[in-house]
């Protein structure tokens, strides 16, 4: 069976060739090494140099102002490259940058875009500094204050904390309250040049530390009435919020697409580590249970990367349904990781904690994988977000059918628009053509080749309309902060049928004799997303056995374990 090696865009595998082999102790980036800097709870000092001399920052840069940012979903594959070997060296060298970026394509003018791409191209750091401990991801409770003076200038007060590179970036975005009354208009974000601001009126707090990312500079920094001049505000005055919302729905897709590639590792090496293993008589992995489990992780890390891949796409092909879709990926992502790696934290027994030996890795990605969950934006900030939106997604696409979204959302190799984050919204609006082909999905021609996908197909409809009923009668006070648990539960529900029909669409798109072709993995991933109280069981045995060579044939052929099945330095 051919891999989806079309997904994986030349520059990931030239990043791969350079980072080298994970397994060489004299690899000043692999395993070995990547240890003994996460002991120290230093920056991997050889990667950085390897990365800056590679030019990765162009990959967080758009081509009109000279970088590589042409496609969200090659940016996800390049940064995996660096995601399954040291996750805190992929967010402390490059993510952080990301997150700062986007807003400023997104908002700033021409001067202050330009700007921001020279430091970038220059190997620089940008720093985006939103958080404060004591609102977290309430960015509409943010104090730190932006005062207006006589002569339009802006001073700037207040502190920001466990900010990524803070004390190591050349310039700042910075969230500031603008005005001191209540409402969406009430904070504009702010591009401060650290590199020509007055020391004397910064502070540096002292580094924080951290179970996990320990190699990641977290700082935090007190403004002490730092004059700036009026054109650093991005954008309109009061804008802030808006703006973030918008641009922060392409790292609220990538950051935990990207991060699949720490199950992907973590997968490898507890298959390495329990086809080595005797146990019984034999090899672990001939106990039933032991190849179940890996089999459904393997599944579920194809299924993360399919909702990953399609979210990515959206952000191209209809930015204007994006806010769903990266709230979506947010949520269901980052849980499925945090799951799987859970669970071959089990199969490991004693062997996931080591901090030596062939598995020692493992230890680190575990912990490392831990912000998936809430750094950036909480899971529960997705839900939050989600929750408004489900009564005009019921009304004008669920119940509504005939909607057809683009072929190419799900082609996954096709090529795609420019990225436009001026086209992203806020709401979407009940746009979701993703969902709303549901309805033509189990009348298509395919259907009648593969009667159990049909079934499955046809009950997703059938609970997609039942949720669209209950969603429509939903009145603005089941929709707030304060709803209660199981209108809560409405929003998980619509998340799996999201990706269950995401993953029937990647099928059908896909090339023949491709693996994603291969109606196994699909079957798996229906499977692994079945609706119970007790999760899903076992697979059936045909597709555990036909998924479970594919998971030991890429191992053994050095490819990678998501969907692209490109080749690894290992």
């Amino acid at each position: 069976m051919t891999t989806a090696t079309g997904l994986a865009p030349k520059r990931a595998n030239e990043l791969e060739h350079l980072l080298g082999s994970l397994a060489d102790p004299a690899n000043p980036t692999g395993a070995h090494a990547i240890l003994a800097a996460d002991e120290r709870a230093e920056t991997l000092t050889a990667g950085e140099s390897l990365l800056h001399s590679y030019g990765l920052n162009a990959e967080f840069v758009p081509p009109e102002l000279g970088g590589r940012l042409d496609r969200v979903d090659h940016l996800a594959e390049v940064m995996r490259a660096l995601y399954r070997r040291d996750p805190a060296l992929g967010l402390g060298y490059g993510a952080s940058s990301l997150i700062a970026g986007v807003t400023l394509w997104t908002a700033g003018d021409e001067q202050q875009r330009e700007h921001a791409a020279g430091l970038l191209l220059d190997g620089r750091r940008i720093a985006i500094a939103f958080h404060e401990l004591a609102h977290g991801n309430d960015m509409a409770g943010t104090e730190f204050a932006a005062t207006t003076e006589a002569d339009g200038s802006l001073r700037l007060s207040g502190r920001k904390e466990v900010v990524t590179n803070i004390r190591r970036a050349d310039a700042l975005v910075v969230l500031a309250r603008t005005d001191p009354r209540p409402g969406p208009r009430s904070h504009s974000l702010v591009l401060v040049d650290r590199a020509g601001a007055d020391p004397a009126r910064l502070t540096d707090l002292p580094r924080f530390g951290t179970v996990g990312m320990r190699g990641v500079q977290l700082g935090g920094l007190v403004f002490d009435d730092l004059p700036v001049p009026s054109a650093a505000i991005l954008g309109p005055v009061g804008s802030g919020l808006e703006t973030a919302l918008k641009a922060l729905q392409i790292t609220r897709t990538v950051l935990p697409t990207m991060a699949t590639g720490i199950l992907d590792t973590g997968l490898r090496i507890a298959v390495d580590h329990l086809t080595a293993r005797r146990l019984y008589g034999g090899a672990a992995t001939d106990l039933p249970h032991v190849r179940s489990e890996l089999t459904g992780v393997f599944a579920d890390l194809l299924r993360a990367e399919a909702l990953g891949a399609v979210g990515a796409r959206a952000l191209h092909l209809v930015p204007g349904a994006a806010s769903v879709y990266a709230s979506a990926v947010k949520f269901e992502v980052s849980r499925l990781l945090l799951g799987a790696m859970d669970r071959l934290a089990e199969l490991l027994g004693a062997h996931f904690y080591l901090r030596e030996g062939p598995t020692a890795l493992f230890q680190k990605l575990l912990r490392d994988l831990a912000p998936v969950g809430f750094g950036h934006i909480a899971r529960a900030a997705c839900q939050m977000s989600l929750l408004p939106q489900l009564p005009l997604l019921s009304r004008r696409t669920w119940s509504r059918p005939g909607t057809e979204p683009p072929g190419d959302l799900f082609a996954l190799a096709e090529a795609l628009p420019p990225l436009r984050p001026d086209r992203l919204t806020l709401h979407a609006g009940g746009r979701d053509p993703v969902t709303g082909s549901l309805h033509a999905l189990a009348d298509a021609p395919w259907a009648a080749e593969h009667a159990d996908l049909r079934t499955a197909v046809g009950t997703d409809r059938t609970d997609l309309a039942e949720l669209a009923a209950v969603c429509g009668g939903l009145s603005p006070v089941d929709l707030g902060v304060d709803a209660r648990p199981e209108h809560y539960d409405l929003v998980t529900r619509y998340v799996r049928l999201l990706s269950r029909t995401v993953c029937v669409q990647v099928w059908r798109h896909a090339p023949p004799g491709d693996f994603l072709a291969d109606p196994a993995w699909l079957r798996a991933a229906l499977h692994r997303s079945a609706p119970g109280p007790y999760g899903p069981g076992p697979l059936p045995a045909q597709v555990e056995s036909a998924l479970f060579a594919e998971l030991l044939d890429r191992r053994d052929t050095g490819r990678s374990l998501g969907l692209t099945g490109r080749p690894l330095a290992l």
